[in-house]
């Protein structure tokens, strides 16, 4: 419960800071910008995190989940729910749209083992984007444009709360223990009358869920989805910052968010060699930090650790 009311609290006073500086006129809108994008991306990568970092199994398919709710809201908003008032309900829908993708992927995928699943959950993120390629419907390859800018930094704080209290109680439910058991040691998990396969299963959707609201509130800051955004290169994203702030751990999810963004602007300037800078720091945190900055430890964890090693040297 603390490291639920922690996480909770520091979402809450980050928001109010940034939300203060932005009324007092403190943050330039390019800053604001960047802010927001880390705020969607620290969603997207919780997804991510619940598969690839508390349940140990490695999914490629967050690009394809993503796009399915970037779609999805994109069209209810221009079809459906057409007043800003009604935003945070097309961004649920696209959540929703994605989670029961998430689960049809998962039916079939979790039948096989070890990097069987990376290959099939690939193959459907890819089999999506050409399928949107040629979606006349959808704007095919073109994509959808003129949509409505309604996501803002409150909306971005509000779903990342939203995404943190999920993932939060989600850990702590029987289905989080669950798939934290099934990392350890999947044979042993079965023996102890887990239904593995059901945990799996519940465990995609509530990770497509989270990456889907990535997608709808990121084209409705931007104004436009095309499939070229759901690719190789946004496959790629997601697992560095997963990778890059810590497996399993929510204040890793958003570290990791924070340091790439952070690193994507800071190196634009650099062309395409920012590629190869920000490859190189990701392959030194790699050697030097195998779980991340954060690895599976929270912020509170940290801290507690912190002060014990400090506490010793005063003793000495």
């Amino acid at each position: 419960m603390k490291k639920n009311r922690a996480s909770i609290i520091s979402v809450i006073v980050v928001a109010l800071i940034l939300v203060a500086c932005k009324e007092l006129g403190l943050v330039s809108t390019s800053r604001l910008l960047i802010v927001q994008y880390i705020g969607i991306y620290s969603i997207m990568v919780m997804g991510i995190n619940i598969i690839n970092g508390y349940m140990g199994t490695f999914s490629l398919a967050h690009a394809g989940f993503m796009a399915v709710g970037a779609y999805a809201a994109s069209l209810t908003s221009r079809y459906l729910l057409t007043s800003a008032v009604l935003f945070p309900i097309t961004i649920l829908i696209g959540g929703l749209a994605a989670a029961i993708v998430g689960l049809i992927v998962a039916i079939p995928s979790f039948k096989s083992k070890g990097d069987y699943l990376a290959i099939i959950t690939l193959g459907f993120t890819l089999m999506l984007q050409s399928i949107l390629n040629n979606a006349r419907v959808v704007g095919a390859s073109q994509g959808m444009t003129n949509i409505d800018k309604f996501t803002n930094i409150y909306w971005v704080f509000v779903f990342l709360l939203l995404a943190v209290v999920i993932v939060r109680f989600f850990i702590g439910s029987k289905y989080g223990r669950s798939i934290k058991a099934i990392r350890e040691d999947q044979v042993a998990t079965q023996m102890s009358s887990v239904n593995v396969r059901q945990a799996k299963t519940v465990a995609f959707a509530v990770s497509a869920f989270l990456i889907g609201i990535s997608g709808g509130l990121l084209c409705h800051l931007l104004g436009y989805t095309s499939p070229s955004s759901y690719g190789y290169t946004n496959v790629v994203d997601g697992l560095v910052m997963v990778y890059l702030g810590g497996v399993g751990s929510i204040t890793g999810s958003v570290t990791g968010a924070l340091i790439w963004q952070l690193l994507v602007q800071l190196l634009k300037s650099l062309g395409t060699w920012r590629w190869v800078v920000g490859g190189l720091i990701l392959c030194l945190v790699m050697i030097f930090l195998p779980n991340g900055v954060f690895g599976y430890k929270e912020l509170p964890d940290v801290i507690v650790s912190l002060k014990k090693k400090l506490s010793k040297k005063g003793e000495k």
